[in-house]
């Protein structure tokens, strides 16, 4: 299969601060992939630097098999769309009008929209299902709106890769479900490539066909997630203790927190 981000031997320093440690892994093309570790892990930096936001100190990237440092802004906004954890909107735009700022790597030099690019929006906002909020502005949206809209954004942009930095932080337990049900959807139908960062072990499990966990700026795992969400392995990056058993849902772990009040549990993985 076809690999459509390939990373080898990546270091990142913020300064003399180094965050990123000889890392190196691929994300298969069509792939569910799960970034996930504790604060400070490296997690947003690892994204920001495959969506050519920050720049290694040293290391290989390639992007559907052409070297990330030889695409032009442009040509790379056309391959990824990177969702941020935090998007700040100082202006009230509408919705569409923030959704159709996805297109502005397909317009020409002048700059204006055409028909089709207005089909492209409208298109996306019905696959994020915020077609009923077109002519309203973002301050007059919830969180899970919010993140629906910049979702549609990203969409507009006509990637094969997105890249979404905690889309389900801070969202209720029905708006998590709706944005990586969502991500699955955008996976199977159009043939996105979704590489998403998470603090919830339990969603990554659910949902990422292969998950890579950070600890420290290191890879302390990188396989399926009945392979990296093991109860010691879990236990010794997070420094908590766990109860990691099989979910009643479907074939994958499910990882359950254990007071330090001295209840009893089962390492079952």
């Amino acid at each position: 299969m076809k690999k459509a981000v390939e990373i080898k031997s990546l270091s990142f320093s913020y300064n003399d601060n180094e965050i990123l440690k000889n890392l190196s892994f691929s994300v298969s093309e069509g792939e569910f992939f799960v970034i996930i570790g504790p604060n400070g892990s490296g997690k947003t930096t690892l994204v920001k630097i495959i969506a050519g936001i920050l720049k290694p100190k040293k290391g290989d990237i390639q992007i559907l098999d052409h070297p990330l440092k030889q695409y032009v802004r442009k040509e790379l906004a056309k391959t990824i769309a990177l969702v941020p954890q935090m998007t700040l909107v100082d202006f009230p735009f509408t919705v569409t009008e923030l959704v159709l700022m996805g297109r502005s790597p397909h317009l020409s030099m002048l700059g204006f929209e055409q028909e089709k690019d207005l089909e492209i929006a409208q298109n996306a906002m019905a696959l994020t299902d915020i077609e009923h909020l077109a002519h309203r502005t973002t301050d007059q949206l919830s969180g899970g709106e919010c993140q629906r809209v910049f979702i549609a954004r990203a969409i507009c942009q006509e990637p094969k890769i997105i890249l979404l930095d905690e889309p389900t932080a801070s969202l209720d337990l029905a708006n998590q479900i709706k944005i990586m049900d969502l991500m699955e959807k955008l996976k199977k139908e159009i043939g996105f490539t979704v590489i998403v960062v998470s603090h919830d072990v339990n969603l990554a499990a659910m949902y990422g066909s292969h998950l890579l966990l950070l600890n420290a700026g290191i890879i302390a795992s990188l396989g399926k997630p009945e392979d990296v969400l093991t109860c010691q392995l879990l236990e010794k990056t997070y420094n908590c203790k766990l109860l990691v058993d099989e979910s009643p849902v479907g074939k994958f772990p499910r990882v359950t927190l254990v007071p330090r009040s001295g209840a009893s549990y089962t390492k079952v993985y």
